[in-house]
């Protein structure tokens, strides 16, 4: 009966959906667990109210929803739900995504969306194409290709060309984050974790800035390092 709930599209719901990951995703990062269950319900309204939407142009409903990942999940366990054997879990994703292509999925890379932010889908392509043995042996290897691309970079930036530099510079962050596949880190995770380091530090310079009596814009470089330094020890 809600007059704006009426007026809901999936179009217009969209971006709103987007937002509550991205918030669902601050919470997990804060490992602030309360808010977790918050946006895990918030996201569950956003389920619902799709499916709610679909069921009103008779397209499916939230049975059809559960029952398709239901489906998919066995299919996609033959290990679990079928008689397959694997040893480790990279043969469980290499089954994973070999199973997708049966399903009629032309490429690996088919389910990776465009809309994606391009750190996080640099990560997905990578774990994907690893997932059909498209992949370094050893970390060391990829340590060396971010070394070369380094390298790269350098001779292009020194040459002045911006198109190539871009380019390098792509490279450089795409095997920086094939690197990170390695050592098990998630780039998305230790890049925002950084962003709200320097947040913090930068806002406990510009306290102690306002505390002094001045603003930023009035203190030297110097100046501000002191606080930063300071900013680093808490």
């Amino acid at each position: 009966q809600c007059p704006w709930d009426k007026k809901q599209t999936m179009q217009t719901l969209r971006h709103l959906t987007i937002e509550e990951t991205y918030e669902l995703g601050d919470a997990i990062l804060d490992d602030n667990l309360v808010e977790v269950k918050n946006e895990l319900g918030d996201l569950l309204l956003h389920i619902v109210f799709y499916s709610k939407i679909g069921s009103e142009t008779d397209d499916f409903d939230i049975a059809d929803v559960c029952n398709d990942i239901c489906e998919k999940l066995i299919s996609r366990h033959p290990h679990i739900y079928g008689d397959v054997k694997v040893k480790d879990e990279e043969e469980v994703k290499q089954n994973w995504e070999n199973i997708k292509l049966k399903e009629g999925k032309k490429s690996v890379l088919e389910g990776v969306p465009n809309g994606l932010p391009a750190l996080v889908k640099a990560n997905r392509i990578q774990d994907k194409v690893a997932g059909v043995g498209f992949d370094w042996e050893k970390p060391e290897q990829v340590f060396e290709k971010v070394k070369e691309e380094l390298a790269e970079l350098e001779e292009e930036v020194s040459t002045g060309n911006a198109d190539m530099v871009e380019s390098e510079f792509g490279d450089v962050l795409f095997s920086m984050i094939n690197y990170a596949r390695f050592l098990n880190v998630d780039p998305e995770n230790a890049l925002e974790r950084t962003n709200k380091k320097f947040i913090n530090r930068f806002q406990y310079l510009e306290t102690k800035a306002k505390k002094s009596g001045k603003t930023l814009k009035d203190m030297t470089l110097a100046e501000m390092e002191v606080y930063w330094e300071e900013a680093k020890s808490l």
